[in-house]
């Protein structure tokens, strides 16, 4: 190597991770505008389309993760790490000129697969951290991975509604120029040449991560429920948008104000109330509670009719967040230690899956039942010949709803076929 990495290093893997999830959120307030803008079509249909962009983002993120891992350790994490950005920079910049929608469809999902550095991005922490300050140094990803969702859809708002649907997307490449030359700058590789390996296809396999729910069939009902419950999450970032224009009125700014809120609330609990409250209640009541609280929130915002009424039920639901962290404990605890990288592996991978299926459900949903007295086609096919039965725009939120509660069933279910794990305090007690 050239040189050592110092902090500017991590602070341009910081400003990586922090981007990719701003480039995410920066978008949400304005991209039903932008599809509006290039389409000419109403809210309606542009949730439909809205869906087919966040399928073909998800999908790529899925392929290109793993792949981009493998080539960080064919020719190590610099030229991945850099070449990912450059190529996410102009893809912005392309997105902000698109004329048409079929541009803007390829545009996105070349955006998800240069934003599949997470892998590299945390392969470049390992290589880098002395044992001592790895969980640190990781948890300072996590915190950008977060603090990005939060400013993204606030500068998002702003932008759009100040500038156009556009700006956005040239603040995005602009930022992430920037970092490209920074990162010329002071990003020195990390891998030795004696670790590099060859590229395998094989090992770049995505859907590879599900054999090991296969080796634990006991985990299965608990894949399930994390499965089908972050469907139902999905319906927030795909159809929120679209959502609070048809039923509020809002403008980019305030979808911008209400997305921060969102992610705040998530960053309390998660920050601060998870540390209390699980271990006070225990994990599998933590989880029915949370769960519960989650399939009666969507509940509420499918039936909200004053914009007020959503910041206090954003409060209600953040709640929520203890289901995911208690679910992800039952599982490690009932693993054995020595499966333990496997299994955070597979969840993502299963979540990965989520993120496909789940706003394209949604975003459908959300078109046929906004738009009633139009038959409603998908890929040719008639699903609806006479129009939706009725207006309800908040019919995606009702079927999280009910997503939700099959989820806790089924988490009963599970509870049944794993055997309760011991507390902390217990085996303290015991020994």
């Amino acid at each position: 190597m050239a040189k050592k990495p110092g902090r500017s290093a991590l602070l341009f893997i910081f400003i990586t991770v922090l981007l990719n999830m701003i480039g995410y959120g920066v978008i949400m307030p304005v991209m039903p505008q932008l599809i509006m803008e290039v389409s000419g079509e109403d809210v309606s249909h542009a949730a439909k389309w809205g869906g087919y962009l966040a399928v073909g983002y998800a999908l790529m993120q899925f392929i290109m993760m793993p792949i981009m891992g493998g080539l960080s350790d064919r020719f190590g994490r610099r030229p991945v790490l850099l070449t990912s950005l450059a190529a996410f920079s102009m893809d912005y910049l392309v997105m902000a000129l698109a004329p048409t929608m079929g541009l803007i469809v390829l545009t996105r999902m070349l955006a998800g697969t240069f934003a599949a550095t997470f892998s590299t991005a945390n392969a470049y922490i390992a290589d880098i951290s002395p044992p001592e300050k790895r969980a640190a140094n990781f948890g300072m990803m996590g915190a950008a991975f977060g603090l990005g969702f939060i400013i993204g859809p606030a500068i998002g708002g702003f932008l759009g509604e100040e500038f156009g649907p556009r700006m956005p997307f040239y603040f995005v490449a602009a930022m992430g120029a920037m970092n490209f030359l920074f990162g010329l700058l002071v990003l020195p590789e990390t891998l030795k040449a004696e670790n590099k390996r060859k590229f395998e296809w094989k090992r770049a396999n995505a859907l590879g991560s599900f054999k090991q729910f296969a080796q634990y069939p006991i985990m299965l009902p608990i894949a399930g429920v994390l499965f089908i419950s972050q469907i139902a999450h999905w319906t927030y970032p795909s159809v929120w948008s679209y959502y609070a224009i048809e039923k509020f009125a809002w403008s980019e700014g305030a979808i911008g104000a209400s997305l921060m809120f969102v992610g705040l609330m998530a960053a309390i609990v998660q920050g601060g109330v998870t540390r209390i409250v699980i271990p006070k209640i225990g994990e599998r009541a933590a989880a029915i509670f949370a769960m519960s609280v989650t399939a009666i929130a969507y509940c509420l915002f499918s039936l909200a009719d004053k914009g007020w009424m959503v910041y206090a039920i954003i409060a209600f639901s953040s709640l929520g967040g203890l289901a995911q962290p208690a679910l992800q404990g039952i599982m490690s605890r009932t693993m054995p230690a020595n499966a333990q990288g496997e299994l955070q592996g597979a969840i993502a991978a299963l979540m990965s899956i989520s993120m496909i299926i789940g706003p394209f459900v949604m975003t459908q949903l959300f078109s046929a039942f906004s738009a009633p007295g139009e038959p409603y086609v998908l890929f040719n096919i008639t699903l609806l010949p006479d129009g939706a039965p009725f207006y309800f725009p908040g019919t995606p939120f009702a079927f999280a709803s009910i997503l939700e509660i099959i989820a806790i069933a089924m988490l009963f279910i599970a509870f049944g076929r794993i055997q309760r794990p011991r507390d902390d305090t217990e085996e303290t007690a015991t020994s």
